[in-house]
């Protein structure tokens, strides 16, 4: 795992954390609210209880009397001001009593009041009131409460817990940043030990296949050819061939040297690239044509451009089917080039393509040498891709593969 690799899973550890410590805050805070909403709401409730019980006991007909029941309330209660209390026999006015002189809200109570009184039995809101309705026979009472400093209560509860779950956010966001780096760095240490391991060894490598080749040709003048030399040199290239990979994939895994990038012409490249397969494609009886746009410019390396064609065509004659054809286009974009590789692949429909950029990954699970290559490629093609902040994917549509490029 490179650097990159490591801090996109560091980004997504981050990001993972970030949503569960956000659901959980979220489970609290509604908890929390709704805890205490149904606290209120009990109470309120039992407010209009005591409102209610209060009339039905000192009920009197007078319409007009005004008497203030909040000696039998508990402090809670007492709390909630401006109340009003209307009874109904028939539906005419009974007894009307409230704790406010303001004659103009007495007047808007009365009316809003009789409204409800046909309304079945049962506890309601309106606004900042709440209501009760109550039937006994032909009697209807009906209790009005202003409530609005529950209310505000329970808004100031929520923006309270709105607030600490914001800055608990942020707070939380900056430690799993800085810790999230810290947990990272052994890992970042590690890539960059195995990088260095796999340069070294491949030059290690490189001296005793050279000395192994050359006794081998030295065996071969004195007592000729035979097949166990021939099958030696074989296993030598081979060996050399993987090597070369090796380092091809710890060189793709550096950083990007910025200042060797400059304006290519990227049609001139793909099309130089491709020109010598002809031949390779003619010789295994498969069709190799091109649809490249013409002056497609990107600001890259013009070796990395190279390299991707060169990958994604070898690929792609390997594997194509017999008689089949090879497709080569290049297209530029609103914010970059599209480069697709298809080739014939008829078995292709029920295959899961994303394996095939895992290092060392081969469609052919003997690992049969005849067919050659060493399951690297691709993942080299997903890391000049990753520099350049594209991406490849792969997708078989009516026997057809194609590797799809896209660089910014």
């Amino acid at each position: 795992m490179d650097s990159r690799a490591i801090e996109k899973l560091r980004r997504k550890f981050v990001w993972i954390s970030m949503v569960a410590i956000f659901v959980a805050m979220l489970f609290i805070g509604i908890v929390i609210n709704l805890s205490y909403y149904a606290s209120s709401r009990y109470k309120i409730q039992r407010s209009l209880d005591l409102l209610v019980n209060v009339e039905n006991y000192q009920f009197e007909d007078n319409n007009s009397g005004q008497r203030n029941p909040g000696q039998v309330f508990s402090g809670s209660t007492q709390e909630i001001n401006r109340f009003c209390i209307a009874v109904y026999e028939d539906g005419k006015l009974k007894s009307f009593r409230t704790d406010s002189n303001d004659s103009a809200w007495i007047k808007t109570m009365k009316k809003r009041m009789i409204k409800k009184a046909d309304n079945a039995a049962g506890y309601g809101r309106s606004g900042d009131y709440y209501y009760k309705i109550e039937k006994h026979g032909n009697s209807t009472t009906v209790v009005y409460l202003n409530c609005v400093s529950e209310i505000n209560n329970r808004w100031r509860l929520l923006y309270i817990t709105a607030g600490a779950a914001l800055i608990g956010l942020v707070i939380t966001y900056f430690l799993v940043q800085k810790f999230s780096s810290r947990m990272i760095q052994p890992e970042i240490e590690n890539s960059r030990r195995q990088q260095r391991f796999i340069t070294n060894a491949s030059h290690e490598l490189k001296t005793p296949l050279a000395v192994i080749r050359a006794n081998t040709e030295v065996l071969e003048m004195m007592n000729g050819e035979n097949e166990w030399t021939q099958s030696t040199l074989k296993q030598v290239d081979r060996m050399n061939g993987l090597i070369q990979n090796l380092v091809m994939i710890a060189r793709s895994q550096e950083e990007e040297d910025k200042t060797g990038m400059h304006e290519v012409d990227v049609s001139k490249i793909v099309a130089d690239t491709v020109q010598p397969y002809q031949a390779n494609a003619s010789q295994e009886h498969k069709t190799l044509t091109t649809h490249i746009d013409q002056d497609v410019k990107l600001v890259c390396s013009e070796g990395k451009i190279r390299q991707l064609t060169t990958i994604l065509i070898d690929n792609a004659i390997k594997y194509c089917d017999d008689n089949g054809t090879i497709d080569v286009a290049l297209h530029e974009e609103k914010k970059g080039i599209r480069l697709i590789v298809s080739n014939h692949y008829a078995e292709g429909e029920h295959v899961d393509y994303s394996k095939f950029f895992e290092r060392f990954y081969r469609q052919d699970q003997s690992h049969n040498i005849d067919q050659g290559g060493y399951g690297i490629g691709l993942s080299i093609a997903q890391e000049i891709c990753r520099q350049y902040h594209g991406s490849i994917q792969a997708d078989w549509k009516d026997g057809m593969i194609s590797f799809i490029c896209e660089l910014r």
